[in-house]
């Protein structure tokens, strides 16, 4: 139902044609239209005529494909806590049909005692005496759908807490007609938005330098006991997600560092599913610019602009659990580090956090690696894996923050684009998720300047274990270490630490999925960002080697059940990936093609993808001892080096010793040593040598008998009970299946690409 158009909307309309150089209110300004949105900003000031103009109010066009993305993950996000709202609702409407009867009493007759309530095979949690009891009990006496904590937990043996949807993502409040109204701001308007007022000291307007922060809430007091009155009255079987059909279930975001508000305003108009966004900077001429866009687009009864510190805002958030938010986003000018503590407590349980950082020269170079440590909790990565590696750390930065608060992460989408990264985290309030954590960390020993090769050491390990009812539970024990040597057993080579840094997977590949569902139904003419979209999350979508990618579901399917959570022990058995070119450049010989490489791996058994931080990279699930045969077996069979380009004290020459010719006098030196080492007494030495020069001369006999059965009259070194690696180049089979050519890797769209200078609007 469309509103009525206000004296803005007509003012917009009565610019057209919109273009640079728009006269609004009095004033020139350039338009920007992305998406839906339209945001309006002073034009920029060039000082002396030289270099880039200067902004009042920051905004990057090249972050167009963040925003895109954005707004399709939030809004998958939002439909599949639409569903999980709708089952909650339905089996509160099961229990009250069941005739009022709780607990003990109706899982004896169901003959369900003691075995958990699961909903889609995802909700492992035991229905036990307690509070959780009690709680149902009172729902059932008042046939309400009365309010509920989302912070709410229940005990089960060994009194451990478990969230209520620990398995099953988001399990958002259903509050009372009432408080959606109050959280979804469904009665304000522009004109008495909730106001943050802070009082920075100097002139820096950075969050962390300021002081006297005050929280005041001016509008939309909370009425919990009415709540509850009203909430009473509802008759369950005639609502929808426990409210009458005409209010609308509330989904609140925060843009909490908002600058011009434009991805509030493309939030609250190309999702539906919204009900309020808080549009929060500290920056007074931003909040001005913010109101301005707002009125502009004819969204002030859905957008409240606010002034304040974020981490006021949503520590304000946290200390009252209805104004938290279903979803936060973080977009701040550099590292959302001092952010990220206050953010996952403003989240809902379930809630999604959304994180960009655009201070890669930090966490993914060792340059500033005193800052990296300081601001996210770990050391970065030397060599082309940085990005990767950068993206975990960040990750394990937001999973201690929320571990803290009894929380647990999990990733549904990480990505490295251009100069930034961007992540989207699910937040679930999880106490027994969280005892998982130290099993997904892991710390990485690096042969930066070597070979490049690279071994991982986890925390701790997780196992998993079976109660006597049939349930499953986790048990956590210390890893031994160390998992590596100092030297690197490739090369020869000293190792360097990288971490601590997040170990289990960066993706939900049904949530990408769902999102690659919904593209081609998208306007490009909006979304115009479309392309790369599809290219990158196809990329990685690939790139989940851990499980099998999800079977496409049918949009049935789709509209009625969420997308399954991942394991909560679940680690990332194959992280990072190698660059052929360096292991070229490592031996000093051509590098083989993509296809001849995936042809020689795919021969062997093993899977390869590609990563979506580094174009020409290869992502595998083969150890790196196949990885450097591979390459030795290139120079033998294709392009034989030089004589001398590689010396003795190169990282190459090391690895080339390994050859396969010279396997069986490496192995007998090794064999004699072994039977040195036995010896005890004087008498015993020859004896011992003369047995281990027999076993080495029959080994040597068996090869050679072995290779001429097969017609090839060469035995190549290889020990007889070892395995063969037979190393194929094929191209045809390492070749990729035709299909849609896709935007795998961005190119440079324009001129002065990348990060501008921050704007200098006044605070």
């Amino acid at each position: 139902m469309s509103s009525p158009k206000n004296t803005d909307s007509a003012q917009r309309e009565a610019d057209e044609p919109l273009a640079s150089g728009v006269t609004y209110n009095g004033k020139t300004y350039n338009r920007v239209r992305e998406g839906l949105a339209d945001i309006l900003n002073l034009q920029p000031t060039q000082a002396g005529g030289k270099g880039p103009a200067k902004q009042s109010v920051f905004y990057n066009p090249i972050q167009q494909f963040n925003r895109d993305l954005s707004v399709l993950a939030i809004r998958v996000f939002a439909e599949d806590l639409a569903i999980i709202r709708r089952q909650r609702h339905e089996r509160r409407l099961q229990n009250l049909a069941k005739g009022g009867k709780n607990g003990k009493k109706r899982r004896q007759e169901e003959g369900i005692e003691g075995k958990a309530t699961a909903a889609n095979g995802n909700d492992n949690v035991e229905d036990s005496d307690g509070l959780q009891k009690n709680k149902r009990k009172r729902e059932d006496e008042n046939h309400s759908a009365e309010t509920e904590d989302p912070r709410a937990t229940k005990k089960v043996k060994g009194s451990e807490e478990v969230d209520k949807e620990s398995q099953h993502g988001p399990s958002a409040a259903i509050e009372s007609p009432q408080q959606y109204q109050n959280n979804g701001n469904i009665a304000q308007d522009d004109a008495n938005p909730v106001r943050v007022d802070v009082q920075p000291s100097g002139d820096s307007n950075e969050a962390t330098n300021l002081t006297n922060v005050e929280v005041e809430q001016v509008q939309g007091d909370h009425h919990p006991q009415e709540a509850r009155k009203d909430t009473t009255a509802l008759d369950p079987s005639k609502t929808t997600n426990g409210l009458p059909p005409d209010v609308t279930p509330p989904l609140r975001i925060l843009d909490a560092l908002s600058a011009t508000g434009l991805r509030a305003l493309r939030y609250a108009k190309e999702i539906s599913q919204v009900t309020s966004v808080t549009a929060n900077d500290i920056s007074a001429s931003a909040t001005a610019s913010i109101k301005m866009n707002v009125a502009y687009n004819g969204l002030g009864g859905k957008i409240s602009p606010t002034t304040g510190d974020a981490k006021a805002v949503m520590r304000h958030a946290a200390n009252n659990a209805r104004d938290s938010y279903h979803v936060v986003d973080l977009d701040p000018y550099g590292t959302a580090a001092p952010f990220l503590d206050a953010a996952v407590q403003a989240v809902t349980d379930g809630g999604l956090l959304c994180v960009t950082c655009t201070d890669s020269g930090v966490f993914a170079s060792v340059a500033w690696l005193e800052k990296a440590f300081s601001q996210y909790g770990g050391l970065p990565w030397r060599g082309p894996q940085s990005h990767e590696a950068g993206l975990r750390i960040i990750l394990n930065a937001i999973a201690t923050s929320a571990a803290r608060y009894g929380c647990a992460i999990e990733p549904l989408l990480s990505l490295n684009i251009d100069f930034y990264v961007r992540l989207f985290v699910r937040i679930k309030r999880a106490p027994v998720e969280v005892k998982c954590l130290a099993n997904k960390t892991m710390i990485v020993y690096n042969c930066d300047q070597g070979c490049g090769a690279f071994s991982t050491q986890y925390l701790a390990h997780t196992r998993e274990k079976e109660a006597k009812n049939g349930d499953k539970f986790h048990t956590q024990s210390l890893a031994q270490g160390p998992s590596a040597t100092p030297e690197c057993e490739h090369c020869g080579f000293k190792t360097h630490l990288a971490g601590p840094m997040w170990g289990g997977p960066l993706h939900n590949p049904h949530f990408i999925s769902r999102v690659l569902d919904l593209l081609p139904s998208l306007d490009s003419k909006v979304y115009g960002t479309i392309p790369r979209i599809e290219g990158m999350l196809t990329l990685v979508l690939n790139e989940t080697l851990f499980q099998e990618a999800p079977t496409p579901a049918s949009s049935e399917s789709a509209s009625t059940e969420p997308f399954p959570s991942l394991d909560p022990a679940l680690r990332d058995p194959h992280p990072f990936f190698f660059n052929p070119s360096m292991l070229s450049r490592t031996l000093r010989c051509s590098r083989p093609s993509d296809a001849q490489w995936r042809g020689a791996l795919i021969g062997l058994g093993y899977r390869t993808t590609r990563s979506h931080t580094e174009a020409g990279s290869i992502r595998t699930d083969a150890p790196w001892t196949v990885i450097w045969e591979i390459m030795r077996e290139w120079i033998r069979q294709k392009h034989p080096i030089k004589e001398g380009a590689v010396t003795k004290g190169m990282a190459g020459w090391e690895i080339l010793q390994k050859d396969r010719s010279r396997r069986t006098i490496l192995d007998a030196k090794q064999e004699l040593r072994d039977a040195i080492d036995k010896v005890e007494s004087a008498e015993g030495l020859r004896e011992s040598v003369e047995a281990a020069l027999y076993r080495i001369s029959k080994k040597a006999e068996s090869a050679s008998d072995t290779a001429m059965s097969n017609g090839t009259g060469e035995q190549d070194g290889v020990v007889p009970g070892q395995k063969e690696l037979r190393v194929v180049f094929d191209e045809k089979l390492g070749k990729e299946a035709a299909g849609k050519k896709l935007v795998r890797y961005q190119i440079n769209p324009r001129a002065e690409w990348g990060p501008i200078s921050r704007a200098k609007g006044g605070q």
